[in-house]
């Protein structure tokens, strides 16, 4: 998901997807542990979702953009 399309959601939907994206990364971290670990840039995908998500409420506590 794009910066763009995260400023749509709200505060409430953006804190819920940052639940959902650590406990996916801590799954894979898990997997990776285990050795069960797929697709092992899927852990920089969720740690770049869960940054770009921080990034987007960080700005609105900071009343920058629209």
């Amino acid at each position: 998901m794009k910066a763009n399309e995260m400023r749509n959601l709200t505060t409430a939907e953006i804190e819920r997807k940052i639940t959902g994206f650590k406990e996916e990364l801590f799954n894979l971290r898990f997997q990776l542990a285990t050795g069960q670990l797929d697709n092992p840039n899927r852990i920089g995908e969720v740690r770049k979702e869960i940054a770009r998500a921080k990034t987007v409420l960080r700005e609105r506590e900071l009343g920058i953009g629209s």
